[in-house]
């Protein structure tokens, strides 16, 4: 396998990171696709990918909106599903007197927060990722490979939830859910084939009746 496409319940940095392992292209959607159009993504001053970068002597460190400096302060390290996430968190030694703390500051309060300093984490790796597939799927073949999987794909879950009611499994367990699935997937395969032979009978009798026209 070369690569991989698929929607954006996909995209977590575990799959990510085992797509990069194996050089597999990942071709899949983020969960923030649609909102890294809007404007107010883009000028979110708050968030570290809309502020300068720079390095001094092999430190990266961040520039806000005001100008001032945000530096790595330590890292820290998150357990989730058995997988280990890392964290670095950046900081700026001095908010005082900027201007621009209420559009900075998550949830800026005026009155609690006048002393509060500007403190953010950022999943590097994470970042890393998510930015490679996202410029994947922006390519020319990454924009054809989304639209050759909704039409592919799209469609028969559409037809699966809307014309045959196949809403929610009945069983729990994975292995329950995978023959239950199983079992609907060989019906619904033979009704596509019994179809497909019923369409390829009625050509075929078209065109004997054509001949002894």
């Amino acid at each position: 396998m070369e690569e991989v496409t698929a929607d954006s319940g996909y995209c977590s940095e575990k799959n990510l990171l085992y797509l990069r392992e194996q050089k597999i292209s990942s071709y899949i959607k983020l969960q923030d696709h649609e909102k890294r159009k809007t404007r107010a993504y883009q000028e979110d001053i708050g968030k570290h990918y809309n502020m300068k970068t720079q390095v001094f002597e092999d430190e990266l460190y961040y520039i806000c909106h005001a100008g001032r400096e945000l530096r790595h302060i330590r890292t820290e390290t998150k357990e989730q599903a058995g997988y280990t996430q890392i964290f670095e968190v950046y900081g700026c030694a001095d908010c005082s007197g900027c201007e621009h703390k209420a559009k900075c500051l998550y949830k800026y309060n005026a009155e609690k927060d006048a002393e509060k300093n500007k403190v953010m984490k950022i999943n590097e790796q994470w970042e890393s990722l998510k930015e490679e597939s996202h410029t994947n799927i922006q390519s020319e073949k990454g924009i054809l490979n989304r639209q050759i999987r909704s039409i592919q794909t799209e469609g028969h879950f559409g037809d699966i939830k809307e014309n045959d009611s196949f809403r929610r499994f009945n069983y729990r367990t994975s292995e329950k859910v995978y023959r239950e699935f199983m079992l609907y997937a060989i019906g619904r395969n033979i009704n596509k084939y019994h179809r497909f032979l019923h369409e390829e009978i009625k050509k075929f009798e078209g065109k004997t009746e054509e001949k002894a026209a």
